[in-house]
Parts: structure tokens; sequence; C-alpha cells
């Protein structure tokens, strides 16, 4: 059975819904498609699958009392059930003082969130991805680990007020970590696209097993402030952290990193080096995203729910200067302001140098490659403790000169965006564009003996 609907195919099951409701609103949404995996480990296939699902989720609305039923059967008498169902739980609901009455019609951007390439993917094409990945490795005596996952879906959005999305998305992620037959070297690397055609697990792997080669044999440093270059994927995590904290209600209750001391928020202040610029853009060819919120297409990073504001490029920092914070509906008509949804995923602007240029361009520093176990410290100055893993390297004088142990560090990324050297060029990681970045005074509080 074909689960991509079509988009007349979606509409027509949404207004057969709301030709059912006895409720003073009610909103549809509906999502299905295939996702298939295939996992590896210790150079062998261990799982690999394909499942097929769809879903249909009812919100029923009497005054400000909501209620929510799903289901994955779509039948006349199945669609009514649920129906009943949502206006049955409304009703026993207590109220919602904080409700918004439900929006009408919405233009929203169309993104190239679908790929042929990935939707075309089956079985041979997951066993061929997996054998460039494990062949090389088997062949060096090296140890791999991978996991990969494509996607194929459809999301559809639809309410009582004439609201309808539509949005069709493909996306493919894939991770790999090589380790030495002593275990004492280890090396990763991840990719994730929405064209599978930009993937080469060969290619990602082979960085892997460099990292796990020269990883090996690591020397201990002292733990303290350095110069380090972030690859995007160690800063992602930081940086995603960060924009998921720009709430506008946080900062406003005093419960952000942009609230003020005494009331009030940092929007319009300058909190970064001047080089700093992040936005997002649901069009951009590198990360598209749907135009509406949880509408699919790749971004890993957020979405703004399901409540059909559009998603528009926004500038969220812009030179050093908070330019944008988001808002729920509730908030931003309590404060008289748009209703701006959190992103999809974000943009941050580099250089045009690369990683190697960057290597080159320091006289004394830290390659790192990834950071692991990242937790919260204080969310009011957004410090975060986590450490180093699969592949850290003491660089002197441009060159990687030998490996070195895992750290612990505490660091925000408030301060990182403030000692920044350098940055080259972004790339894809997370559903975000990233760039590899060169920060001073990095803190690292102590040794881990993890590779």
């Amino acid at each position: 059975m074909n689960k991509i609907l079509s988009k007349e195919e979606a509409k027509k099951i949404i207004d057969k819904v709301l030709a059912f409701s006895k409720a003073d609103e009610m909103s549809v949404s509906l999502s299905g498609g295939r996702t298939g995996n295939i996992r590896y480990a210790r150079n062998s296939v261990s799982t690999s699958g394909e499942s097929y699902d769809q879903s249909l989720a009812v919100t029923a609305v009497f005054g400000k009392r909501s209620g929510t039923a799903t289901i994955n059967e779509f039948d006349d008498a199945s669609l009514e059930k649920t129906v009943r169902r949502a206006e049955e739980i409304a009703r026993l609901a207590p109220e919602n003082s904080e409700y918004m009455p439900m929006l009408g019609p919405q233009t929203y951007l169309e993104s190239p969130t679908f790929a042929e390439s990935t939707a075309n993917i089956d079985p041979d094409y997951r066993a061929k991805a997996a054998f460039d990945s494990i062949d090389p490795c088997s062949k060096k005596g090296l140890t791999a680990a991978g996991y990969l996952e494509d996607s194929t879906g459809y999301s559809a959005i639809g309410n009582s007020k004439g609201l309808f999305g539509y949005n069709k998305a493909t996306s493919v992620d894939f991770s790999i970590t090589v380790r030495t037959a002593d275990g004492l070297g280890s090396g990763y690397a991840i990719r994730d696209f929405n064209d599978v055609s930009k993937l080469s697990t060969k290619q990602a792997t082979e960085i892997a097993m460099q990292k796990a080669l020269a990883s090996s044999n690591a020397k201990a440093l002292e733990p303290g402030k350095y110069t380090v270059i972030l690859e995007p994927a160690a800063s992602i995590d930081l940086l995603q952290n960060m924009m998921r904290s720009m709430d506008a209600r946080n900062a406003d209750e005093g419960r952000s990193f942009l609230s003020k001391k005494g009331g009030g928020t940092r929007l319009g202040e300058k909190l970064f080096d001047e080089r700093v610029n992040i936005y997002s853009d649901p069009t951009n060819i590198e990360i598209p995203s749907s135009g509406f919120g949880g509408g699919g297409g790749g971004g890993r990073f957020g979405g703004g729910g399901s409540d059909g504001r559009p998603q528009e490029k926004i500038s969220w920092i812009e030179n050093g200067v908070v330019k944008n914070v988001y808002y729920s509906r509730f908030w931003a008509d309590k404060k008289g302001v748009k209703a701006i949804a959190p992103p999809a995923g974000f943009i941050m602007a580099g250089g045009n140098e690369s990683l190697a240029d960057l290597i080159k361009g320091t006289e004394k520093g830290i390659l790192v490659t990834r950071f692991w176990y990242i937790r919260a410290v204080d969310p009011q100055t957004l410090l975060y403790t986590g450490l180093t893993r699969d592949g850290t390297f003491y660089i002197e004088k441009g060159q990687i000169k030998y490996p070195i142990k895992n750290f612990r560090f505490n660091e925000s990324p408030i301060i990182m965006l403030n000692n920044l050297e350098a940055m080259g060029k972004p790339t894809r990681v997370g559903g975000c564009l990233v760039p590899p970045l060169k920060i001073r005074d990095f803190t690292f509080s102590s040794l881990s003996d993890a590779v």
C-alpha cells in the first residue's frame, strides 16, 4: 500500500474529518511514510528493516477545553469515531487559560525537502552503503560500527478555520564510529541530507578511519584554557542548546540567558562577537524544511510545533546582536508582538577557510572531533559540561602533532562566541549549517580516560 498520500488525498481525508465535527473548533494533523535502516557493529550487520506507518490526530475544542484522539485507519466510520472521541475528551478536560483560537488560512513557503533519490532507497542500497563502510575498515584491521536511517514521508495539517498545509520530505542520516583493534584509537563522522546522492558512506568512513588510526597512544595534557578548533559535529550541540534557549517567555520571566537582572530582556543587545550571524531560512537548498512547523523536511533542531504558523526567513543574531526571539502565540498576544515560531534548523554564517586552513593558522591549540554526554550546569548562563570523544589532537605551529587524552569541558556557548578567533566554511550537521570554529580560552576542567 502506498503510504505517501498526495496533497489532494490528504486534503480529502482532512476535509472529511472536519465535516464530522460538532466542536467549536477542530484541527487535524495527518502524516505517514516509510522509514528504513541498517545497523552494523564489529564489521558485521546486526539489524536492518523497513517500516510503514500513517497516523491522524484530531483535536476538538469547546471554549477553552480541548481533547485529542489519534488513529491509523481512515475509513469513514473510524474517522467519525475518532472525532467523537476527541470531542468527548474535550468536554471532560479542564479549561486551558492560555488557549488561543486556531489560525485561519496561511501562506507557506515552498521548500525543496523531497528528493527522489532518497525516496528510491531500497534494501540493496542500504546493504551497499554498509559494505562501503565496513569493507575498508576490515581490510585495515579496524572495527566499524555504524547506522544509516532513511525516511520518506508527508505531513498535512488543516482546521475548521480554513487552514491547510502539506509537505512531502525525505531525509537520510548516517553515523560511523571506527576503533583500532586494541581499542585505543577511535574516530567518528556523521552526515545528514535530504538528498542521498550527496552521501558517501565510504568517504565519511575514511575520515573516521584516519582519526581512529591517528588517535592511538594519546598523551595527557594538563586541563586548563586552550585555543580549540571545534569541528561542526562538536560545536553543533552547544549551538543548538543556545538556540533552543531563545524563548521570549523564559527571558521575560527571568529564566534565561536573555533575561535582564531586575526585569526585561536583552533583545537588541550585542551579546556576541560581531562576526556572529545566525538566521533560519526554510527554503535554503542545503537544509530545506517545511513551510509550517512540524512538517518534516530534514530539520532536527525544532520546528515550531504544528499550530500552523509559517516558517519564515528570520535573523536571530546579526553582527553579534540578538535580533529576534521566538514566542508562543499566547505570549505574543500578551506582549502585543508577532508570534514568531522557533526554526526547524538554523544557519550560522562563516568564512571560506577549510578545517585544514584553520589548523594551519593555529600556533598552539586542540582539535576537537565531537562532544559527548553534554549536560546543563546553569541555564541562566548556559554553562554546560561534557566530554571530548573520538579523536582529540594537539596542534602546534599549524600541524597536528599528536593525539591527546580526552577532556571534560565546562563552557558556555555565550562565552565561546565572544572568544571567537576564526570561522571556516559552514557544512550541514544535524539539520543545520555550522562552520568549524576556532575559539580561544576554551575551558577544559579535567581529564577523561575514555577514548
